[in-house]
């Protein structure tokens, strides 16, 4: 399948060690193959006045080799797991996950739940009624060397 990375760089030979603590899904390299939701991710770079780069990849893989995790609706699962990477807490040993984004819109709702201001149900069923848009975290570096081949990059 294709995958796409929107970076301030061109990145060839991803890795695990560049990527930012406190994320999502923890630490690791994220991915869409959502086309227009990486050039939307891009755009922040070019607000910066940062150069913008739309990095393309072939992502191939045997799910019974590595260990996945697969949410597929913001739900309880969800929630609890990105609070936990969030935070710094997730101490699971994942190759792959993959899930729904916080994008705009759920990291509002997250913010006001991580702040006390929603409850665990309120959150919940405000996010309910968002379709995910789908990221993949590879948190591996044995998984990108192995699974994950450049195609190219673009500056947009």
């Amino acid at each position: 399948m294709k995958l796409y990375h929107s970076s301030n760089v061109s990145v060839i030979k991803p890795d695990t060690y560049h990527s930012r603590d406190f994320l999502d899904f923890g630490k690791g390299f994220y991915l869409t193959s959502m086309h227009e939701q990486a050039v939307r991710y891009a755009q922040r770079f070019l607000r910066r006045q940062k150069e913008a780069w739309l990095n393309s990849y072939e992502f191939e893989f045997q799910s019974s080799d590595w260990k996945i995790l697969k949410f597929d609706s913001y739900d309880k699962g969800w929630l609890d797991f990105v609070a936990k990477c969030r935070a710094g807490n997730d101490d699971t040993d994942f190759d792959l996950i993959i899930g729904g984004v916080a994008n705009d819109r759920v990291i509002l709702t997250l913010d006001r739940y991580f702040e006390g201001e929603l409850s665990e149900n309120e959150t919940l069923g405000l996010l309910k009624y968002e379709k995910p848009n789908i990221q993949y975290c590879i948190r591996s570096q044995a998984m990108l060397d192995n699974c994950l081949t450049h195609i190219e990059s673009k500056r947009l």
